[in-house]
């Protein structure tokens, strides 16, 4: 039992904990959940945009709002300056000087400046290595923004070990500040039966082990287009026995790649399914026949690990941190490699052998990875800063 002197104080920032939930999102809620009735938590406040709110759910359902102001307000980079000090502000008044005994963390990249500790989560250096994967105002506003957030930091967390190394390489961060922290993976992404499926693939007009699956946002940065190159290329009675479903948001230039999609669904080879409820992603993981996930660069990859735990065999690419996921239990190819992914994909679904190997070191894999342990890290990391940890 923790001794009340043992306890740190916390406010966490959960402006990413916005519908439709991303990656990120999925972070910041789980890790919002997890710190709740934590022992070694002793009080947590949760700031929202420019207010608290009482609980996760609260954020989850206030910033519903915000969301559709961000759809209908073009992001700007003078909208995007003029937001980010309005925010500011807004936690000058209510927390900044008054709750300085607490650890502020951001767990999306950006922090406020404040009078305690204060922690930030960098997921990855995308907007800097592939700044045309990116909306300019997006690129803009961290090239302003990331510096001085990881120069005010009392302690950076990253995803994985990939993304620790490049920022220290990259912002010549003092090693001992920057600490790996790998995600989770939800208790409900476990091995589903057809039966146990039936209802949720039926709604989305799907059939149990009868498509290959690919989860991410349609932007360029999962590298969607080279996966239809490939898909197009197998053989015509394969596609037709596993069309390709694409479950996902629509993101940042995704029109062209959604008029492919749709040209491909007109033949039967293809669906396109847009944003998939959190509740149904089990289902729909746990049905498909196998998982594609080519990105070009992730700090992390949870689509690939939710698809490992509902035994599913993975194709993913071998770049960034994938290959720190997955282990040896994916089909690793080059994001570039074309005829690689035709042949990875076409193991995925017709090599039986390979799939039953797959299938248990993914659910091997899998198992080492919880939200239990990323929210018991990251609270260690608290309490360092608070002087509590060893």
């Amino acid at each position: 039992m923790s001794e009340p002197g043992d306890r740190v104080r916390l406010i966490l920032n959960v402006d990413a904990i916005t519908p439709p939930l991303t990656g990120i999102g999925r972070y910041a809620l789980r890790l919002a959940q997890g710190v709740a009735n934590h022992p070694f938590i002793d009080a947590a406040r949760y700031f929202s945009a420019y207010r608290w709110v009482a609980d996760p759910e609260q954020a989850l359902r206030a910033n519903r709002g915000v969301a559709g102001i961000r759809r209908y307000v073009p992001a700007k980079s003078f909208a995007m300056r003029a937001y980010f000090a309005l925010r500011q502000g807004a936690f000058d008044r209510l927390a900044r000087q008054k709750f300085r005994d607490h650890i502020l963390h951001s767990p999306n990249y950006l922090l406020f400046e404040h009078d305690g500790p204060s922690v930030t989560t960098v997921h990855d250096l995308s907007w800097m290595h592939y700044p045309q994967y990116h909306p300019r105002e997006r690129v803009e506003i961290m090239r302003r923004r990331m510096p001085r957030s990881l120069e005010i930091a009392d302690a950076v967390i990253t995803d994985s070990e990939f993304v620790r190394d490049e920022v220290i390489r990259t912002f010549s961060v003092d090693p001992t500040r920057v600490h790996a922290i790998a995600l989770g993976v939800d208790e409900a992404f476990v091995p589903y039966d057809a039966e146990q499926t039936r209802a949720a693939l039926a709604g989305l007009g799907l059939e149990h082990g009868r498509y290959l699956l690919a989860l991410a946002t349609l932007e360029p940065r999962k590298n969607l287009a080279r996966l239809l190159d490939a898909y197009e290329q197998l053989d015509t009675t394969l596609r037709k026995q596993y069309p390709l479903v694409l479950a996902g948001s629509k993101g940042w230039h995704a029109d062209r790649l959604a008029q492919r999609i749709d040209g491909l669904a007109a033949r039967g080879e293809a669906k396109r399914l847009g944003y998939v409820p959190e509740e149904l992603l089990p289902q729909l993981l746990a049905g498909a026949r196998a998982m594609a996930f080519p990105s070009i660069y992730e700090g992390f990859g949870l689509p690939p690990l939710e698809a490992m735990a509902a035994g599913v065999p993975v194709v993913a690419s071998s770049a960034s941190s994938i290959p720190e996921v997955t282990g040896d239990a994916a089909l690793l190819v080059a994001p570039e490699d074309t005829d690689g992914l035709r042949q990875a994909l076409d193991r995925a679904l017709t090599d039986a052998e390979w799939r039953d190997e797959a299938i248990a070191r993914g659910l091997q894999r899998a198992r080492q990875f919880s939200w239990r342990r990323c929210v018991d890290a990251t609270v260690d990391v608290y309490r360092m800063l608070a002087g509590h940890g060893k």
